[in-house]
């Protein structure tokens, strides 16, 4: 099964620094195959086909916590997940200098639609949908600073959550596809 890893919190601001080299080598040497690293933000597509998600997130985020020392929540999602995240995804979606859209890839423990209940969402700005495993958020640039997408840094919800834009969502999948046996 081909799976992506997302890695939270990693070479941000000059915190929590991995070198991809190194984190694609590391995932190797814990038995994944066909490794490939997107961007310098946590993106690793690979296949695996002996383990569960919930023991490749462990075994990953124990291999990044011996290797590198650092405590990395791991999100693990299969190229069948990730597909139902980007088919929910408007074509007319992006993030670029006039839109700002989002996906929030959700931990296990919180991947209800019930966790737009804790959420503030503005309606006359924000578009904001849950779709399994995720949610997905957009606002027009212009309005991102009264948008209720700011007030979810800091909240318990955004401790759960790891973001990806639209783009690199979407390159992600592409990737996975390519790789999909």
């Amino acid at each position: 099964m081909v799976y992506v890893a997302l890695l939270r919190g990693i070479n941000v601001g000059g915190k929590n620094k991995i070198d991809m080299k190194l984190l694609k080598q590391m995932f190797e040497r814990v038995g994944m195959q066909d490794v490939v690293t997107y961007i310098n933000t946590g993106n690793i597509i690979f296949f695996n086909k002996e383990h569960s998600k919930a023991e490749l997130a462990s075994m990953l985020e124990e291999a990044i916590c011996k290797g590198f020392g650092l405590k990395i929540k791991v999100v693990i999602r299969s190229v069948d997940e990730v597909k139902v995240i980007i088919r929910a995804i408007p074509e007319t979606w992006k993030n670029d200098k006039e839109m700002s859209s989002d996906v929030m890839f959700l931990w296990d423990e919180i991947d209800d639609e019930t966790v737009l209940e804790s959420l503030v969402i503005k309606q006359e700005i924000d578009t904001v949908t849950y779709v399994p495993g995720a949610i997905l958020w957009s606002v027009d640039k212009k309005n991102v600073t009264r948008s209720g997408k700011s007030k979810i840094i800091g909240s318990k919800i955004y401790k759960q959550v790891t973001v990806r834009n639209v783009n690199t969502a979407r390159k992600i999948y592409e990737m996975m596809q390519a790789q999909n046996r």
